[in-house]
């Protein structure tokens, strides 16, 4: 609990001592404030550490930038929500109404064209608007595992390799976002998208069944495009290491559902929504600390699941990158050595998620009670 120790000034005590609240943003995170990372101080200061989650405007994030949903719902239950985010619980006797979900659709897709528009003219991807919209957009980090996302798109199109008559929900994956100039191991998961990518869209194997585009310059303004456009909203982040998140609200708030962790505002969105009208995967925080205290090995996954080996031999392989055979060497190295962030051990649970996505999908009246 020192301020200074070693001839170091310890900034996150410094802080702690020298606030009367200190906000854990999400509910979430601020549990693993009080029980793990600053469980004396909470006991010293009991009703310091606070949890105040994080927000966002719906005048920015829908009545700007989504104009055909936001007069579908004033139309529906009035202007009030603008001011007043809670008033959106009114529509839900809608989603009984044939005509309401009907509008819905229609916007949902003119949006999708919008969002097109978008992939076509800035990653110079061209995609099919009927496609499921599949998109994680964020900043890039581990904990955030893009990566994840990406050894998945390669099961899915060796999988589509091996049986391209297979009968799935035909995908668009868009990925977004910036790197710190100095971050090696983000940079290099951006060149893996990237290269993925275009071995994909190539394929005509599979490309008529999978896309994969990498938006450049990620923006609030090409955000207000990308949100609306979306279906699916990728929030899957190791659990316990995501204080809150905006991104998961933007997605949800315009309509995408969400597949993710238990982790940052997940955790709200889920409470706020109903477990049914979420894809959640994966293991919990307390599960992410017991691997910790017990010691993590990555290659029990590996051993345990053929997929999982094949992807990583795939990628390890250097058919990606003929001309740098060895590219992506390091980043399975670093996955089988350490897994700091324990994308092995989420992989099977994410890609069996996405199966319940795919059959979701298709269903398009029954509902969610139904499906579960």
């Amino acid at each position: 609990m020192a301020i200074v120790s070693d001839g170091v000034v310890r900034m996150a005590n410094l802080a702690i001592v020298s606030s009367h609240a200190v906000n854990g943003v999400a509910e979430l995170h601020t549990q693993i404030l009080k029980e793990r990372i600053f469980a004396n101080f909470h006991e010293l200061f009991p009703e310091r550490l606070t949890s105040v989650t994080n927000g966002v405007t719906q005048r920015r994030f829908m009545l700007k930038a989504n104009p055909g949903l936001a007069e579908l719902l004033c139309d529906a239950v009035g202007r009030d929500w603008i001011t007043d985010l809670e008033r959106l619980a009114e529509i839900e006797p809608f989603a009984d109404d044939a005509a309401f979900r009907e509008s819905w659709r229609t916007i949902k897709a003119a949006n999708k064209e919008r969002l097109t528009a978008v992939v076509r003219d800035e990653a110079c991807v061209a995609v099919d608007p009927a496609a499921m919209f599949d998109v994680q957009v964020k900043r890039i980090h581990e904990y955030k595992r893009q990566l994840l996302n990406g050894l998945r798109v390669a099961d899915l199109y060796l999988t589509l390799r091996d049986d391209p008559d297979m009968d799935i929900v035909p995908r668009t994956v868009l990925f977004g976002g910036k790197a710190a100039p100095t971050y090696w191991t983000a940079k290099t998961i951006i060149h893996l998208i990237n290269v993925l990518g275009a071995r994909i869209n190539a394929d005509p194997l599979v490309n008529e069944k999978l896309r994969v585009a990498f938006l450049p310059n990620f923006r609030v303004s090409q955000a207000e495009l990308i949100f609306p456009g979306s279906d699916l909203s990728e929030q899957i982040s190791t659990a316990g290491y995501e204080a809150s998140g905006t991104g998961n609200m933007k997605f949800a708030l315009n309509g995408a559902l969400t597949i993710g962790t238990l982790d940052g505002a997940n955790v709200e969105i889920a409470e706020a929504v109903g477990a049914e009208n979420i894809f959640i995967f994966g293991m919990t925080a307390e599960q992410v600390a017991e691997h910790k205290r017990r010691g993590y090995d990555p290659r029990t996954w590996v051993n345990a699941s053929p997929r999982l080996s094949r992807v990583l031999d795939f990628i390890e392989g250097g058919s990606l990158t003929p001309e740098e055979p060895t590219l992506f060497r390091q980043t399975v190295d670093d996955l089988l050595s350490y897994d700091r962030f324990m994308v092995l051990a989420d992989f099977d649970a994410y890609v069996a998620a996405q199966d319940v996505v795919d059959a979701a999908y298709r269903d398009t009246e029954s509902g969610p009670a139904a499906r579960s």
